[in-house]
């Protein structure tokens, strides 16, 4: 067992970093919208739940062993359809409204409120993502105050924070492939250090679905 997994099974809730994951209910024709047009509506849903699904299992098992708070941020649908679809060992928490930004300063801002030593924000579409990139996470929020998970489309699928930076989700053209170059700029102009972890793959555009068909692949 190492440090980080010591310090799980140890720590106090209080003392715990939170993780939220981001993700949508998935309902056809509201959800993986740029892959409609490839899977159509119900398959992009579909693609949605399966991915969600995968994602989660990986971080509950993250949560067994790092000194990590779960919960589950979601858009559309109610909190019983949430709880109906993942369980009822979640905290669910409806997204903010506005735009990423404004939703992302709201959970961030909730989960410092309860006195967590950081935060770590991360999607359902990269499901590379595994307990080793979220031990990286928090050891590298240990020693710099925003630490970030490049993505290969120029934005990112993990941003951890030590405090509340809301600069760094102001004026960001989300959705597009200067969302992290946007957000590192940000942070040298407030003169917060950053750490970065190894890119991963989102997949959010047809040409990403080979990333998701070896994941499935790899764990048949």
């Amino acid at each position: 067992m190492n440090q980080l997994e010591t310090e799980a099974t140890e720590q106090p809730e209080g003392n715990r970093f939170g993780l939220m994951l981001f993700t949508r209910f998935p309902e056809p024709g509201r959800t993986k919208t740029r892959l409609i047009p490839h899977l159509g509506p119900a398959g992009a849903a579909a693609l949605q739940r399966q991915m969600t699904e995968h994602v989660l299992a990986q971080v509950q098992g993250a949560a067994q062993r790092l000194p990590l708070a779960l919960e589950v941020h979601f858009a559309g649908g109610s909190q019983g359809q949430m709880q109906a679809w993942l369980g009822n060992t979640v905290s669910y928490y409806p997204q903010a409204e506005g735009g990423l930004g404004d939703r992302l300063v709201a959970a961030f801002s909730q989960s410092f409120a309860l006195g967590r030593p950081g935060a770590i924000a991360i999607g359902s579409d990269c499901p590379a993502l595994t307990c080793d990139h979220l031990a990286a996470a928090i050891a590298a929020l240990h020693r710099v105050d925003v630490v970030l998970g490049p993505a290969t489309d120029g934005g990112y699928y993990l941003i951890g924070l030590r405090q509340l930076e809301p600069a760094l989700f102001e004026a960001i053209a989300w959705g597009t492939d200067q969302v992290l170059t946007q957000t590192l700029a940000t942070a040298t102009a407030q003169g917060l250090t950053v750490e970065l972890l190894p890119p991963l793959t989102d997949v959010d555009r047809p040409e990403d679905l080979p990333q998701w068909e070896s994941i499935v692949a790899g764990s048949s």
